[in-house]
């Protein structure tokens, strides 16, 4: 069995409007990449803050490198994190806010510059933190994560508000920073709907199409079509996506035809992390 990172058990946070985390169960083995994704409000920040110690659970217990998530005096020295994004002085440069962090810490100060060229900032480790881009501050960010060493690593949404350049450098760090296995666990409405490996998620998806029609109308026409010949489907920002292998597609063109229905799309698909994501989640329109 691999030693585990995280480990819950019927993790539960109730508030007086209801539970924003429900009954929860999952694992991290150690030495992973794990990504935690969910839609908003699915109770992820919320998960976080309670593995964490700052919140308090409602129910269940849960497990930080094998010590009790209601002692995190006992681990908390071992993990670093970055939650709702960083935050740092504006008028220091990034190696003086790291130096700050670390005096308050204390933790090494030698490994400012060694955080600064890990993360790809040291050429600007002497700017000013106003200065940063986006992508730069979330650098910063987990820069100042990793100052205590630590054994688990956990970022609320390193990506957020970022470009498709920034956000591929920060991939590429964290893929820098640890080695093995993927593991992806996804949250709806505050439960765990699936944990495991990202080819296993997508193992247990079925192949779908995109259906685009010339008239818009006659999408719930094809939506029923679908249906009635016992293939899920559902619209989505103007496209039909029906479940099926790419062989029905001719049966589901000659459905259409017979219905008089012009189809300006029908494109097979294999499952992908976007499409699984909204099926998963229920995150449909």
């Amino acid at each position: 069995m691999p030693q585990l990172a995280i480990s819950v058990s019927d993790l539960s946070k109730k508030y007086d409007s209801g539970f924003a985390v429900s009954h929860t169960n999952f694992e991290v083995p150690a030495g992973t990449i794990c990504g935690f994704v969910g839609p908003n409000g699915a109770g992820k920040t919320t998960t976080i803050r309670m593995l964490l110690g700052l919140i308090s659970p409602s129910g269940g217990t849960g497990r930080i490198l094998g010590e009790p998530i209601t002692s995190p005096e006992k681990y908390l020295s071992q993990v670093g994190a970055m939650i709702e994004g960083p935050a740092f002085y504006p008028a220091l440069s990034g190696a003086e806010n790291l130096k700050v962090l670390a005096t308050l810490g204390g933790f090494p100060l030698e490994r400012v510059d060694q955080l600064l060229a890990q993360v790809g900032l040291a050429d600007r480790g002497k700017s000013k933190y106003k200065t940063y881009s986006l992508g730069m501050k979330q650098r910063l960010g987990i820069a100042a994560a990793l100052l205590p060493n630590p054994k688990l690593l956990i970022l609320d949404e390193p990506t957020n508000g970022l470009d498709p350049e920034g956000i591929q450098e920060i991939r590429q760090l964290l893929r820098s920073l640890a080695d093995g296995g993927t593991t992806v666990f996804v949250l709806r409405k505050g439960e765990v709907v699936f944990a495991g490996a990202m080819q296993d998620l997508f193992d247990a998806q079925q192949p779908f199409m995109l259906v685009k029609t010339e008239n818009k109308d006659d999408l719930e026409k094809i939506i029923s079509l679908a249906e009635g010949a016992g293939h899920k489907a559902h619209i989505r920002d103007g496209v039909a996506h029906i479940e099926g292998p790419a062989e029905w597609a001719g049966v589901l063109n000659k459905l259409a035809f017979e219905a008089g229905i012009l189809l300006t799309q029908l494109s097979p698909q294999l499952p992908n992390l976007e499409e699984t994501f909204f099926e998963m989640t229920g995150d449909q329109k």
